[in-house]
């Protein structure tokens, strides 16, 4: 493995339980592998661009990827093709994922470059690859404690598997809104369920 690329989508990292946990992880396998590359996109403090009606046009009169307005496209999509390993802590906004991530998925879905039209439909042209996903919310979302749907795990898994990525694990941190004491226990979890992912072995000790 040389590279990690960690996208976050909580639109206040410095307190975003889920992306101190994804650092957390980023800094156990470097224990490991010292020499490893993490790319950062930090989507809530960096807002991407959103898409054009240049862009729409491009997109329908199949120009080529070198033109200048699939240019931040092109760069998105090459963080992630460079990536052995993608790492997304993202919160749950209004049961589904952020407006900022979607951008992100907007910008790297893209026709003839990260997937096929075909007569059987949308086939993935990237190379599979180790897709953890961190997920952060205020409620409940599963089990018996359950208070609102959950739309964002389904889509995304499906939006990922469109473009190659069919490797994704989810973990949840939830319940994050009752209290400090449901924040820890709900972190503890996840280190442990992180824990038996050999990508992340060593966290239970670090």
């Amino acid at each position: 493995m040389r590279e990690i690329l960690l996208i976050n989508a909580s639109p206040r990292p410095d307190a975003s339980v889920g992306y101190e946990l994804a650092n957390e992880l980023i800094d156990v396998v470097l224990i490991r592998r010292p020499d490893l590359r993490v790319t950062r996109r930090d989507l809530g403090s960096v807002a991407l661009a959103p898409l054009s009606e240049s862009y729409a046009d491009a997109l329908t009169r199949r120009t080529p990827d070198t033109d200048p307005v699939f240019a931040l496209s092109e760069s998105l999509i090459g963080e992630l093709e460079r990536s052995d390993a993608l790492l997304i802590a993202t919160p749950m906004h209004n049961f589904t994922l952020p407006a900022a991530l979607k951008l992100w998925i907007d910008h790297v879905v893209r026709i003839g470059r990260t997937f096929a039209a075909t007569p059987d439909g949308k086939v993935g042209l990237l190379a599979d690859r180790p897709v953890y996903v961190i997920v952060s919310s205020g409620g409940f979302h599963r089990g018996a404690r359950a208070r609102q749907p959950d739309f964002l795990t389904a889509y995304l898994r499906h939006v990922l598997s469109t473009i190659g990525l069919f490797d994704v694990h989810f973990v949840y941190l939830e319940g994050l809104v009752t209290g400090e004491e449901t924040v820890k226990s709900e972190c503890e979890a996840a280190r442990q369920r992180l824990s038996m992912e050999p990508l992340f072995a060593r966290l239970a000790s670090a």
